[in-house]
Parts: structure tokens; sequence; C-alpha cells
């Protein structure tokens, strides 16, 4: 990563013309070979940018950056207040709070969230077309497969449909009902689950990281 903080005046000459007038900015050169063009006012959003495949040639006044359809982002510098290079190393990537995983975990450690008495009976459950989030036992015994979503809509209840038609075919757990759970469920799904006979829980993320192992709600 190349950070040059300039006063510079920037063109951009190809299927259309930009022109940024002379003005202190910072150039972002990444590794991937883009070059974008920032300010101290527009969040992240560059003023203007050259997305790779393209190159940079650098004059002393001048840099050039290029791309393979002949287009050119032309920055005249006028005088460089900045210029360093940073390894930034591998990027593991995006980690998001919240995402199914962690809901399944959550929700397997705070089963009786879904109904008092309830246990469970194991995470990933699997069927021949791919594993339930959580198979458990309600009050009674019975069993209740248990669908987990971020978002539940109209896909997810399909999903939890074909893993009921195959695990009631299973007399050693027969019959199966079903949970379907979700920090938001769209209104369509929701009808749609309830016509099969379905059972919509709605997820608060937060309340059950607070949960202590003795206290539980009812969503």
């Amino acid at each position: 990563m190349r950070l040059v903080i300039a006063r510079c005046q920037v063109d951009y000459v190809g299927r259309l013309t930009a022109h940024l007038p002379m003005a202190q900015r910072l150039l972002l050169i990444k590794a991937d070979g883009s070059v974008s063009i920032h300010s101290d006012d527009r969040a992240f959003k560059p003023l203007n940018w050259m997305s790779p495949p393209c190159w940079l040639i650098e004059d002393p006044d001048i840099w050039t950056v290029q791309n393979k359809s002949g287009e050119k982002l032309i920055i005249t510098l006028d005088e460089v207040m900045h210029d360093s290079k940073h390894e930034l190393g591998p990027e593991p990537g995006l980690q998001k709070d919240g995402v199914e995983a962690d809901l399944q975990k959550l929700l397997a450690q705070h089963v009786t969230t879904l109904g008092d008495g309830w246990t469970l009976v194991r995470r990933e459950f699997p069927t021949p077309i791919g594993p339930v989030d959580l198979m458990c036992r309600d009050s009674a015994g019975a069993s209740v497969a248990v669908e987990i979503k971020r978002r539940g809509e109209i896909d997810g209840v399909e999903q939890l449909t074909r893993y009921l038609e195959l695990l009631n075919r299973d007399p050693l757990i027969a019959p199966v009902a079903g949970v379907f759970a979700a920090q938001q469920i769209k209104p369509q799904a929701r009808v749609l689950a309830e016509d099969r006979g379905i059972r919509c829980v709605v997820l608060d993320y937060d309340a059950l990281r607070g949960i202590e192992p003795d206290e539980f709600r009812l969503f």
C-alpha cells in the first residue's frame, strides 16, 4: 500500500472526461494496481479512480495511470507532502458478529429460549440433503428441527420444509415439528411457514448474548 499526500490536479480521459482542479489530496496506490484519489470530506468514496488491471507511469511532475482500454487518469503534481509504502500482509477477511453460525451457537447454548423444558439433541443434525441447524426435543419429548437465519425469507422456509419431509420418514424420530428462527422474518415467509405448520421465532441477538445460563426468555 502506497500513501501519497500531494497538491495535485487530476484529469480523467476515456469514455468520459472529468477534471479535478488543483488541491491537496490523498493518492492511494494499492498492491492490486488500483489508484484512487481521495479528499477529506467524502467518507470512503474516492473522487476518481482507476481499477485494475492498469499501470502507473511516474514522470517528475505527471503521473499517468492507464488501463487496457486506453483510458487514462492523469495526475499533475504541484507538491508532494508525504510519500510512504506499507506492507499490510494477507487479508483474513471480514468477520461479522451475529452471523448464522453465531446465532446457532447461542441458541444451542440457550435452547430453552424456544420453550420451557426444551433440550438440545445435536447441532448440525445430518440429513441426506444437508444438516439441520439444531435438532431439539420439546418439553413433551417430541422432536423439533430448528432452521436458523439472520434474515428469514421464503427460501429458508422451503429449506426447512425439505428437511422435515425427510426427517418425518425416519420412524425413530418422527413426528418432527419445525421452528423457523431468525433475527428478522419477512411477512411472506411467515405466512408460508405458518401455512405449513412451522412455528416462527424472532431472535434478539443482543438479548441472547446477554442471557445468563439460568435465565431464559421466550421470544
